[in-house]
């Protein structure tokens, strides 16, 4: 079975530009490119040419996830891996490959209508060491596990379990939290090193975005980040905690879109094993807007 290897990118749609790259640079420690594009400008955090895209744009909201395979081999593979799970897809233009910055991609929506796409050949620019938007201890860890992972909006969590394992993901639940007379299930799918690298089941609708995770490989960082937010009044929705599924070491606060951000360090890799868990190790308790779950 062909496997996606890593999120590699992601598209968001931002309203206040302006706000958004001050709070890229000074609060995360991106890095803002311009390519003198009118209606978009790139956040850095390696030596790809880009792992976000800003898109000017009112929704505030997730645009494309986009998934990358190792080659063109695996790129033509997964058209007929897709086209037997009877998945739609269309092929992108080389102008719209040109516009990712990788040397093929093609698109499609999952159940939940979100907007996936799959590639390969980032341009990743050697030549350019990442220099971060304000001082960081260490970096950003990307490699092998991509630029991180994200929660995303699916209302009917299974189907979104289908069509992941049909881009050659592995997964299941891993949280299931008892709520009322019932139980709320979390699912995570992961294709690499990483614990999980697409999640969903969490049931706020209001966007389609939920959050995006970045990891650092120095736990200065995360405390450094933890006061800079404090000290410049960004909301807060989770204190800082560990995770029982990934063990990572984090905290979540919003962004200007209103979606949040988890920053964190020393996750463990995957078990590659079914387990579920009930609760986090300790911490992550809910403050501004919490984690868009039921209490």
């Amino acid at each position: 079975m062909i496997q996606v290897t890593e999120l590699g990118y992601i598209g968001i749609g931002v309203k206040d530009v302006d706000a958004w790259k001050n709070f890229a640079s000074k609060i995360v420690g991106f890095e803002v490119a311009d390519d003198g594009e009118r209606d978009r400008c790139y956040l850095r955090m390696d030596y790809f040419h880009h792992r976000i895209v800003m898109h000017q744009d009112p929704s505030d909201d997730l645009q494309y996830l986009g998934f990358r395979v190792a080659g063109a081999e695996e790129f033509g593979a997964m058209q007929l891996q897709l086209s037997e799970a009877g998945l739609k897809f269309r092929v992108g233009s080389d102008d719209e490959a040109n516009e990712r910055h990788v040397l093929e991609v093609l698109k499609l929506q999952d159940p939940g209508g979100n907007p996936v796409e799959i590639f390969h050949g980032p341009e990743v620019q050697f030549q350019k060491p990442f220099y971060p938007g304000r001082p960081m201890h260490g970096k950003f860890k990307t490699g092998k596990g991509g630029l991180g992972h994200c929660i995303i909006r699916q209302a009917d969590p299974t189907a979104a379990q289908k069509f992941y394992h049909a881009l050659g993901m592995r997964g299941g639940v891993e949280y299931k939290i008892k709520i009322g007379n019932g139980f709320l299930q979390i699912r995570f799918m992961h294709c690499n090193e990483r614990d999980h690298t697409v999640a969903f089941g969490v049931p706020d609708g209001s966007r389609m975005l939920n959050h995006i995770m970045l990891e650092v490989d120095n736990f200065d960082d995360v405390g450094m980040t933890h006061e800079l937010v404090r000290s410049q009044k960004v909301p807060v929705a989770m204190g800082i905690g560990k995770h029982s599924n990934d063990h990572m070491y984090s905290f979540y606060f919003n962004t200007p879109s209103g979606w949040m951000i988890e920053y964190g360090c020393g996750a463990r890799e995957s078990t590659y094993q079914s387990e579920y868990y009930t609760r986090d190790i300790y911490g992550h308790h809910a403050e501004q807007g919490g984690f868009g779950m039921p209490k």
